[in-house]
């Protein structure tokens, strides 16, 4: 779901990816795979989130397996 809302962002921010690139720092080739459907690590995300604005958080309860 957030690799498909950055990649939207991308998108409509009326900026090219080399643009997006210069100004975030990641590679250009990054942004490209990622809007054509392919993953990235955390730290890109994260500085993507920032640069549009966004907020990475946890959707929805998180459980964890009991041991025993």
């Amino acid at each position: 779901m957030i690799l498909e809302t950055i990649s939207k962002a991308i998108e409509r921010s009326g900026k090219s990816r080399n643009q997006i690139s210069i100004d975030t720092g990641i590679d250009p080739a990054v942004l490209h795979k990622l809007v054509h459907g392919k993953t990235c690590s955390i730290a890109t995300l994260d500085r993507l989130c920032k640069y549009f604005g966004l907020e990475l958080r946890r959707k929805g309860k998180v459980t964890r397996g009991k041991r025993g």
